[in-house]
């Protein structure tokens, strides 16, 4: 699909202000939206939006169809009726404003979100009761099983993983499912709730985002969490061993983020079981993306192709090994079942002759990383925008890299390959190509994007601000303390947004009703 000469920023909404603790979807995402339009920005990417598992990570979810419910807005919730202020207000903590402490907000927000539900079934009105019902009916296909799983997620204490429950009902045994429906129906209520409140504040947001020129682009995580709903309900589509661990789990070989690789511990698709129902699981979770968001960026493309395997005991990636995917033949029974399909492909890492056929057969577009342009990753060539072809994605950093001005001053933390001689000739290279004195690298780094021939420009918020290494998102490999940062109300000013809309007119990359 052909994308329109345009630029945006990277934004998950957890990193939006806001006095509860994280980002949500209320009054801040509305305002963000607006300074989004202000600037001349067209798109707004997300990073996945389901329910958080292990680590608060985006990219490993209690389910591939659900949201996040901690990004429901509470304070929309007292405008419906279903909390009130003093609810709010009832020991609330002092939370942090420049970063999420997920656990603190989880022991606020859920029991919040539990007492509305229960508000909601008491007093709702006709309506909206009969709007709760249809949105139930209209998702059962996953709402059924992922009420029910998180539900006995809570019952089990949170912590154990499905396959350390009672084997009849991690076996998914009918009569172990009939008994735990029952007993757990009031908890699973309180799950349909919540998403049906995610869903609809969700709704609303992206409506008020196209009235304002604004698509939204979010990611496709091409594995699922074991913990999971999908890997629960459906364990014939992975590899999995007889206690349901997996024999075989999904990484990355070693890179520039680390010596010993990635291993992520996803498991793997069965692709000769999903190609048995026409790849039908893919078709569901491309149709729900795109009830999300307008474009997928379809993570980690080259699996596609061909993926690292490694065996279910190994506590490093470096002992896998690559195998074929029928990636192709899915993405051909997508596009049969869905249309046109408006993915842009995330091309990082080992990328082949065969990853690049299989990228331009379907016309999607390829990312490149200005931060890799300088040095020595092997894309470095393709990443210097005088190559970029206009079909194509170019970014400051992502959310796994360090931000622009941490990436400049900072010593290569977590980068594997960048050695103190690495990064003094890096920098250097960066100076004369850019025409920069390095003070405001940020501001170099997006000029020098926007001038590019490529179609779309993506842009963290980070580097907008010109934050530090103190606002990097994620570290790749790193135990903890990732996907925290927050920025704060102030730090948006008119100054910065005019600044941002000034290039982005000047390089053609705003709306035609923009002006100049």
């Amino acid at each position: 699909m052909k994308f329109a000469r345009s630029s945006g920023i990277l934004l998950h909404p957890t990193s939006l202000p806001g006095r509860l603790g994280v980002g949500d979807l209320g009054a801040e995402a509305y305002r963000f939206a607006d300074f989004l339009a202000r600037a001349a920005q067209r798109i707004w990417q997300v990073l996945p939006l389901g329910p958080t598992g292990y680590g608060d990570s985006p990219y490993q979810c209690f389910s591939a169809f659900a949201g996040n419910p901690l990004l429901v807005s509470l304070e929309e919730l007292v405008e419906e009726g279903d909390l009130t202020s003093d609810d709010l207000a009832v020991n609330l903590p002092n939370f942090p404003q420049r970063q999420v402490d997920f656990g603190c907000v989880i022991q606020y927000k859920l029991p919040l979100l539990k007492r509305a539900a229960e508000n909601f079934r008491a007093r709702a009105s006709a309506a909206r009761r009969e709007e709760y019902d249809t949105f139930c009916r209209q998702n059962a296909s996953w709402l059924e099983n992922y009420a029910l799983f998180m539900a006995l997620k809570e019952a089990h204490g949170g912590e154990a993983v499905w396959n350390q429950w009672e084997r009849d009902v991690a076996a998914r045994q009918p009569d172990a499912l009939a008994r735990w429906k029952e007993r757990l129906a009031g908890a699973t209520e309180v799950q349909k709730y919540a998403q049906y409140q995610f869903f609809k504040q969700w709704s609303a947001l992206k409506a008020y985002c196209h009235h304002r020129g604004i698509q939204v682009m979010g990611d496709i995580p091409i594995f699922v969490a074991h913990d999971s709903t999908d890997v629960w309900a459906h364990p014939e589509l992975f590899h999995l061993d007889a206690d349901g661990s997996p024999s075989v789990q999904g990484g990355v070989p070693p890179d520039y983020f680390s010596a010993t690789g990635q291993l992520w511990g996803n498991p793997l698709y069965r692709w000769d079981a999903m190609a048995e129902t026409g790849y039908s699981w893919w078709i569901d979770r491309f149709r729900s993306a795109l009830k999300l968001v307008d474009i997928i960026r379809l993570d980690h493309f080259r699996g596609f192709e061909a993926y690292w395997e490694v065996p279910g005991g190994e506590e490093t990636a470096i002992n896998g090994r690559w195998v074929k995917a029928p990636g192709g033949e899915m993405l051909e029974a997508v596009q049969k079942a869905l249309g046109d399909l408006p993915i842009v492909a995330e091309t990082l890492g080992v990328i082949t002759p065969e990853v690049e056929a299989l990228r331009d057969r379907f016309g999607f577009p390829g990312i490149g990383i200005l931060q890799f342009a300088f040095g020595v990753d092997p894309q470095a060539p393709e990443f210097k925008p005088h190559n970029y072809r206009r079909h194509f994605v170019a970014y400051t950093g992502t959310h796994d890299n360090d931000t622009t001005v941490g990436w400049w001053t900072g010593s290569g933390a977590g980068d594997s390959t960048r050695t103190v001689e690495n990064i003094r000739a890096e920098r250097e290279f960066a100076l004369k190509y850019l025409g920069t004195d390095g003070r405001e690298i940020n501001w170099s780094f997006i000029r020098c994007l926007l001038a590019s021939v490529a179609d779309m420009v993506i842009i963290p918020l980070q580097d907008v601000l010109g934050l530090g290494s103190e606002a990097r998102m994620n570290l790749p490999a790193a135990r903890s303390g990732n996907w925290r940062w927050r920025f704060t109300a102030d730090q948006l000013t008119p100054e910065i947004g005019e600044r941002l809309r000034e290039l982005t007119v000047i390089y053609d990359r705003a709306a035609p009703n923009s002006g100049q």
